[in-house]
């Protein structure tokens, strides 16, 4: 059966860049989602225990959109590249969109089967 990715996962992080809520500062990329939490690489170690208001900025097609969480900084670890750092979060109370965009990402970088020809 073929099947057909949209687009590489290696280039999730150049699309999902997360920054500090408060201040609009960059604080990384996304590196995984699910509904409970997400993986941020970082080029500066977070503080682990520390809870971060965050703001996920997601392109579209009809401009930028921003989904708004909460999330308790749960380990942090230096990356396997150099300079960089992965950090695990858990979300506190996940808005709606939130919820959508992994939907949307599920699908978004899920192979799709092709119909079979007879």
């Amino acid at each position: 059966m073929r099947s057909q990715r949209r687009i590489e996962r290696h280039q999730l992080p150049y699309y999902l860049k997360v920054f500090n809520r408060i201040t609009d500062k960059p604080m990384g990329s996304i590196g995984n989602v699910s509904l409970d939490g997400l993986m941020l690489i970082s080029q500066l170690p977070l503080l682990v225990g520390a809870r971060f208001d965050m703001r996920l900025k997601i392109p579209g097609q009809q401009g930028v959109r921003f989904i708004d969480v909460s999330a308790t900084c749960q380990w942090c670890r230096e990356d396997v590249t150099p300079g960089c750092y992965d950090s695990g979060f858990a979300l506190v109370a996940p808005p709606a969109e939130y919820v959508e965009m992994i939907e949307a990402l599920r699908y978004y970088f899920s192979f799709h089967g092709l119909p079979a020809s007879a």
